[in-house]
């Protein structure tokens, strides 16, 4: 009886020491101080892009290099002049440099720029693309150590047309750049330079192009990300009716929800993988695909949610699990067209599932998803109350950013901490496009993150952020 006893006292005990534990581990985990530092002036509306266009940022010798759209003028269409703008930061002085403009002003929000570093360490800059081939930029010298005033050169031109340019390095030292190729419902394809960016080259067929096939109009919203070792590119994508070519209301009816939407309006998940060295396009159970993929075959052969009508605007962010598997962070209309929720979608024994993490105050909010070494999921989220309605900078959602985490593969959900800058300092403002700043190889810079916020509601008067973990 009593070594009974002893055995369920050191047991309670031990449990208790768990569980004390993994407390602590909360406490410190929420109470990480950070530095949230202000940069750039005048941002017009997504100033920093969502997960479309990336990335905006690179740590390259010690020194981050940001571009960014600012320094714009209102104008009556309330949209702004901004300027493609290169900014750098030292993290050991936590400083920045001033601003300087790389290009010429545009009304256009897609102009926005990106940037990466290539094997040889010169920087490469590409804005103004929308449709159009943008202005590709090369450092004149490749960058040294504490480098923060920069010549350009122009360089070569990438593809005829580009939107929603996205680049990573990838394997055997590599860039691969994956966009599309003119408006909505043209299709999404990539190209590959083994030459730091003198040539690219690219499959024969394109990845996607929903509307052929008789499907006129049907376009999708897509965002990439490649595997470790550089060798793949998973991309996941929604789908929807663009009704441009002979317009017609009743396209545009949303049986769930009983009324007509607007083209804003996405559905679905679709997923496929590409191999970058033999251009083979799989689904997720690895077989192989005809490209250029139309909607009914990859309605067939890549849809891996059915969202029945729900949707969204943003398309999700990737972020790769422990297992290099991807995972996604995914916003989706709930109960009506105002009401939305963050969803952690992943594939358990192969089966796509769905978790709910919390609720989004709009369907363009830009989060962020991150896995850590240690198993644990790191959510960033744009929250607020209500839906966000309001002028042109709100179009695209905002609110307050908070960090949330899972412990257990994304099964359950908790708050660790509100990372939204000084509200006494920045009343009323909203905030929105949280992404990460990385390493010339793709790698995640631990403990930075940038977005950007504004209170004006058309003015183009937005200020980026960047949050710096302190040491």
């Amino acid at each position: 009886m009593i070594k009974n006893m002893k055995r369920i006292l050191i047991a309670v005990f031990l449990l208790w020491g768990v569980y004390h534990s993994d407390l602590q581990a909360q406490a410190v985990e929420a109470s990480i101080p950070v530095e949230i530092l202000p940069f750039g002036v005048n941002g017009k509306r997504n100033m920093l892009y969502d997960a479309r266009q990336r990335p905006q940022s690179v740590l390259l010798h010690g020194r981050v290099y940001i571009v960014y759209n600012g320094d714009a003028t209102p104008t009556k269409n309330k949209k702004g002049n901004a300027y493609p703008m290169l900014i750098t930061y030292d993290p050991q002085a936590r400083m920045f440099t001033e601003p300087v403009r790389i290009g010429p002003k545009s009304s256009d929000h897609h102009f926005s720029p990106i940037i990466w570093a290539n094997e040889s360490d010169y920087l490469h800059v590409l804005h103004g693309c929308h449709r159009t081939p943008g202005t590709h930029l090369i450092s004149a010298e490749p960058v040294v150590g504490g480098t923060s005033k920069l010549r350009w050169k122009e360089a070569p031109r990438i593809a005829p047309k580009l939107s929603y340019q996205t680049v990573f390095r990838v394997y055997d030292e590599k860039e691969v750049i994956a966009y599309r190729t003119d408006g909505h419902t043209s299709s999404w394809t990539y190209r590959i330079s083994d030459d730091n960016g003198k040539t690219w080259v690219g499959p024969e067929q394109d990845v996607t192009d929903l509307d052929i096939k008789g499907r006129t109009d049907w376009s999708s919203y897509r965002t990439v990300l490649p595997s470790r070792d550089g060798r793949y590119l998973h991309m996941v994508y929604m789908d929807y009716d663009d009704n441009k070519t002979q317009p017609n209301p009743d396209r545009f009816f949303n049986s769930r929800y009983d009324k007509r939407v607007s083209n804003e309006w996405k559905y679905n998940l679709h997923y496929v993988k590409i191999d970058l060295a033999t251009h083979n396009v799989t689904n997720a159970d690895g077989e192989v695909l005809q490209t250029p993929i139309d909607i009914d075959y990859s309605r067939k052969e890549c849809l891996i949610w059915d969202t029945e009508w729900r949707g969204a605007g943003i398309p999700p962010v990737i972020a790769l699990d422990t297992g290099g598997d991807p995972t996604f962070l995914h916003i989706l209309s709930e109960g009506d067209l105002k009401t939305h929720g963050y969803y952690y979608v992943r594939r358990e024994n192969g089966e796509w599932l769905q978790t709910r993490i919390h609720p989004s105050n709009h369907n363009w909010n830009g989060g962020y998803l991150v896995h850590g070494a240690d198993g644990v999921i790191h959510a960033y989220l744009i929250t607020g109350e209500g839906y966000l309605e309001g002028g042109y900078m709100d179009g695209r959602g905002g609110g307050s950013v908070e960090e949330w985490y899972s412990k257990d593969n994304g099964r359950t959900w908790n708050k660790s901490r509100d990372l939204t800058p000084d509200r006494k300092q920045y009343p009323s403002w909203r905030f929105n496009h949280v992404q990460p700043v990385v390493h010339p190889d793709g790698t995640l810079v631990k403990g930075m993150l940038l977005f950007y916020g504004w209170q004006e509601d058309d003015n183009p008067t937005a200020t980026a952020f960047l949050l710096d973990e302190k040491p």
